[in-house]
């Protein structure tokens, strides 16, 4: 994701630094809080174009079914097992209709991203505005946001095949993001979500054998990513994998795979239209560097005929050179000494995901056998005569068929990505 002047508007994704995610107390109890407002995100979810997209794709009872589980629950405990058996059931939901296993329950296309971004908010919702006889203080309330939060995107159920590095199954690691700058057109969909969706669990052979894909996505939010969201879905399975790669929406017409990716916020609005400019702030400051680069192989990915999208190698960044005071753009990449302004995403959490993943690639000691980096995907356009948000339709065949096909290029991007990985390490 990335801010950048097209006619749909930015898009991209990211990741932060790690911090525990939090606790229920064990100790003295903690007095009950008062239920918490609906969030920004939650409050778009009165409109009619998401109550269109949940109705239409089956998905509208995912709120009011859960917000029964929970007022059966008579303790926290059984809270907590409501809320992560149900977040688990809408990731495995929202997968299944994507990838044709099941009934569609209504005619959006079973492609689509977005009931799966917009039944989760009517989860948080009704989990924030929730007040239970037995009380509830405010960090078990924030630990089951968390709970919901992680298991609703796939982040718990990443099964990663047994085996060492190169035998068998190889095992590729793939993130998207949630649909972004929806005051601009609340109808957007994110082509990394769907990626996420319909590659998550399936296996694509390659000439280096196949290669099994595990996903999860992530929000569009600065403080998850600062909370450590990124670092605490990912750590424990970097050393297990034999490739990562973080995926968002970029450019119109084109992939690009990221060279480098700097430590920098550049202040766009996110779903909650907070800004944050800033340091990417990750653990341990002091040694932070304001750059890191891609191990994916990025030449043999631009190289290859993976569909009808070119697909460019980025080597452009902003920086402030050693010594100045205003940013420079460099088409070649950073020079030494400088300071981050944009990589090559841009400033936005696609960027940021990208710097956070290949960060903590490196701080594992992982730089130089782990290929990981950044791929944006073209961003997903309506058709010709449905480009207006306030009387656009929610889907057209063209916005379909785009959607399809930047899914399959991805999948053939990783197919290569994987096979050209194998045969450097040969």
């Amino acid at each position: 994701m990335r801010p950048i002047c097209v006619r749909i508007g930015v898009l991209g994704l990211a990741l932060v630094a790690g911090l525990a995610a939090p606790t229920a107390a064990t100790a003295a109890p903690e007095a009950a809080s008062a239920a918490p407002a609906p969030t920004v995100e939650e409050r778009r979810l009165d409109g009619e174009v998401p109550r269109e997209i949940l109705r239409r794709s089956g998905f509208a009872a995912v709120a009011p079914a859960f917000a029964r589980g929970l007022g059966r629950a008579d303790s926290y405990r059984q809270a907590r097992a409501v809320v992560a058996r149900e977040g688990v059931a809408l990731w495995r939901r929202a997968v299944d209709r994507v990838q044709g296993r099941g009934p569609a329950r209504g005619d959006l296309s079973r492609d689509d991203d977005r009931p799966l971004y917009w039944a989760r908010l009517g989860m948080t919702r009704e989990l924030r505005a929730w007040e239970p006889g037995f009380g509830l203080s405010e960090r078990q309330r924030a630990a089951l946001l968390t709970e919901l939060e992680r298991t609703s995107r796939g982040q718990t159920d990443l099964r990663l095949p047994r085996g060492g590095h190169g035998k068998g199954v190889k095992r590729v690691l793939l993130t998207g993001f949630d649909p972004f700058t929806l005051d601009r057109d609340v109808r957007i969909s994110n082509p990394s979500g769907a990626v996420a969706l319909a590659l998550d669990g399936t296996v694509i052979d390659t000439p280096d054998g196949p290669a099994r894909v595990e996903t999860a996505v992530f929000p569009v939010r600065w403080a998850d990513f600062a909370e450590g969201t990124v670092e605490r879905a990912l750590r424990p399975y970097l050393p297990r994998v034999d490739l990562f790669t973080t995926v968002s929406q970029g450019r119109v017409g084109r992939f690009d795979v990221e060279r480098t990716n700097g430590a920098w916020r550049g202040g766009f609005p996110d779903n909650d239209n907070v800004s944050r400019t800033e340091t990417v702030p990750v653990a341990d400051p002091a040694s932070q560097p304001q750059w890191t680069t891609t191990t994916l192989p990025y030449a043999a990915i631009t190289a290859a005929d993976t569909g009808r999208f070119p697909v460019y190698d980025n080597t452009s960044v902003t920086e402030i050179p050693a010594g100045g005071d205003e940013p420079v753009v460099r088409p070649d990449g950073p020079t030494p000494g400088s300071t981050a302004r944009e990589g090559g995403g841009g400033n936005y959490l696609s960027n940021e995901i990208a710097y956070r993943a290949t960060l903590l690639r490196d701080r594992l000691g992982l730089h130089g056998t782990l290929p990981g980096g950044h791929v944006h995907t073209p961003v997903l356009q309506f058709g010709a005569g449905n480009t207006d948000p306030a009387a656009g339709a929610v889907t057209d065949p063209e916005f379909v068929r785009n959607r399809l096909d930047i899914v399959a290029q991805t999948r053939a991007v990783v197919g290569v990505a994987v096979s050209a990985a194998g045969t450097d390490r040969d």
